[in-house]
């Protein structure tokens, strides 16, 4: 292949960085796709650790690793390696199906035992899975062949839904056992339909089909995915032809792109919401400075000149595609009375408040540019903030530790919908996940987490998002459209959960 001058101008300085690795300049040939990726994967155990509550990994995982229970890309539930599952009448038992004729990477079969052995796995505290308190809620299992039962030791709504979202994957028991957790990390196998075949961290990995794979064998025999952390980078990528897919790049930069011969792309709305955590420590425990915060800021605007229209404002941690989104919850934007609601804290223009926010800096689109317009919006009401740029790893540990600064933009998935998944693990205090912690919000939400009545379940949650909205507890912004990019000679079914997933792309004819 040749490569003028201006191809390699084009390549950024991640893309030559990565070559230099041994990958392959470009995956043009036949069977062959590049993929120019927007964030680094830390580790190859989709169970543990901060990586596995990171959404935007999943499509990492989703590649190698089978769900338990599948998704559709317009997020309806479809039967992954259990076939068939559900409650008993009285909820004091779960059964399971699983899947027969599965085998794992090295051709050993999948078996029921895998299974229990994962749920058990990740219901026990000291393995460090972050969704622990989910999958504790059932044990004592049992196995009948390829048929499982489980005791509820507390009722969980969400217990099946969890199955095709964070840390829902099974891992090969004996496998594991044999290479421990550092012989996985260097090789690691699933049932997914994709195999690992080469890894370089932080540049790049490289993906070969899974002969063995039970499901639609993938269009694509091999597949290179670039871990291009860089935005600008990314269009360098798919503008020079080194790569033929990438994703989350500035609109204005995905209007341009598709507009050029040989380019196309797809955009929707899609299950993420852009947020900002507020801390329950400094400035953030007067309401006055919480509520102006969230009045000042003028989503729709952010939207328009931001973000070029693309997305919508929200006002709850619910999106119109939730189970608990209500449309009557609204948070008004006033700056009038936002500087009112300071001065009444003894705040002006001439003496604000004070603290810092953290944020991403292309990690989504146009994340860094939408604080800095926060922040602009704040400054005008009385309100001086410090902006501090972190790596989204950072986030998660600082998060993880409730050590993240007074106000902290986000990202925030549920590909399953629920209310739970979304205001409940982002804003109950025992919640490794969330950073606002106080007493009356977790009285509000403890009781719902097992409520059995559906109806009264999520009337319980519209009525905490209330409460939120009224205490100004969180800045929800807005739900993400995320722009894909790609090469004409690729089709790309996108996906709602906002995985970019290889198996679903085929050649073009």
């Amino acid at each position: 292949m040749t490569i003028n001058r201006r191809d390699l101008l084009g390549y950024g300085a991640a893309a030559i960085g990565a070559a230099t690795l041994g990958l392959p300049k470009a995956a043009k040939a036949a069977g062959e796709l590049t993929i120019a990726y927007n964030v680094n994967l830390p580790s190859w155990d989709p169970t543990t650790g901060p990586s596995a509550v990171n959404p935007t990994i999943q499509g990492l995982y989703q590649s190698v690793f089978d769900q338990i229970i599948g998704q559709k890309p317009d997020l309806s539930f479809t039967p992954g390696l259990l076939t068939e599952w559900g409650w008993n009448d009285d909820r004091t038992k779960v059964t399971m199906t699983v899947r027969d004729g599965v085998k794992w990477h090295d051709g050993s079969p999948f078996t029921a035992e895998d299974v229990v052995w994962s749920l058990t796995r990740a219901g026990d505290e000291k393995t460090g899975n972050p969704i622990q308190f989910v999958w504790k809620n059932v044990n004592n299992f049992k196995i009948d062949g390829n048929k499982i039962t489980g005791d509820v030791v507390q009722f969980d709504p969400v217990y099946f839904k969890w199955m095709s979202f964070l840390t829902g994957y099974i891992l090969p028991k004996a496998y594991y056992e044999k290479v421990g957790a550092e012989g996985f990390e260097k090789a690691p196998i699933g049932t997914g339909p994709y195999m690992v075949d080469k890894f370089e961290r932080n540049a790049f990995l490289r993906l070969k089909a899974n002969p063995h794979y039970w499901g639609t064998k993938p269009a694509f025999e091999n597949v290179t995915i670039k871990f291009v952390t860089d935005a600008a980078s990314r269009v360098a990528e798919i503008e020079s032809g080194s790569s033929q897919v990438t994703l989350e790049i500035p609109y204005e930069e995905y209007d341009r792109l598709i507009a050029k011969e040989g380019l196309a792309g797809s955009i929707k709305n899609v299950s993420d919401i852009g947020m900002i955590f507020f801390n329950n420590k400094d400035a953030m425990l007067d309401k006055n400075v919480r509520q102006a915060a969230v009045m000042a800021v003028d989503k729709e605007l952010l939207v328009k000149r931001l973000l070029r229209g693309y997305g919508q404002p929200i006002d709850t941690l619910e999106t119109p595609e939730y189970a608990a989104f209500d449309p009557s919850i609204k948070v008004e934007h006033n700056p009038e009375k936002a500087k009112e609601l300071l001065a009444a804290s003894g705040y002006s223009t001439k003496k604000p408040a004070k603290f810092t926010i953290q944020t991403t800096k292309g990690f989504k689109p146009k994340d860094y540019e939408m604080v800095q317009a926060i922040v602009g919006m704040w400054r005008k009401v009385g309100i001086e903030a410090e902006i501090e740029v972190y790596e989204i790893a950072k986030h998660y540990e600082l998060r993880a530790a409730h050590k993240l600064a007074p106000a902290a933009f986000y990202n925030w998935g549920n590909s399953i919908g629920d209310p739970t998944t979304s205001t409940g693990f982002a804003m109950f205090g025992p919640s490794p996940h969330s950073s606002w912690k106080t007493d009356d919000l977790d009285a509000k939400i403890g009781p719902l987490w097992g409520e059995k009545d559906e109806a009264k379940r999520i009337a319980g949650w519209k009525a905490v998002d209330k409460y939120i909205a009224e205490q100004a507890y969180v800045l929800s912004l807005i739900q993400y459209a995320q722009p894909i990019v790609h090469s004409k000679k690729v089709n790309v079914v996108q996906h709602v959960s906002g995985a970019l997933l290889p198996a679903l792309m085929t050649p073009a004819a």
